[in-house]
């Protein structure tokens, strides 16, 4: 199992590419997702500055 790394196809930090490409999705998609849960419900920002923190550089 490939591990959880950020991308260098980045917009802010590479996280939305960077998990797009662990699933084999496209980026566009995820980055779509996790706009709509920040406008949506406002954990998404938490969330990607977590993972911001968390994930390695690829």
């Amino acid at each position: 199992m490939a591990q959880l790394k950020r991308s260098s196809d980045k917009m802010i930090a590479g996280v939305c590419a960077g998990i797009a490409e662990r699933f084999g999705m496209s980026a566009g998609v995820v980055r779509l997702v996790w706009a709509l849960c920040v406008l949506l419900g406002g954990f998404g920002i938490l969330a990607y500055l977590i993972m911001w923190i968390l994930m390695p550089k690829a």
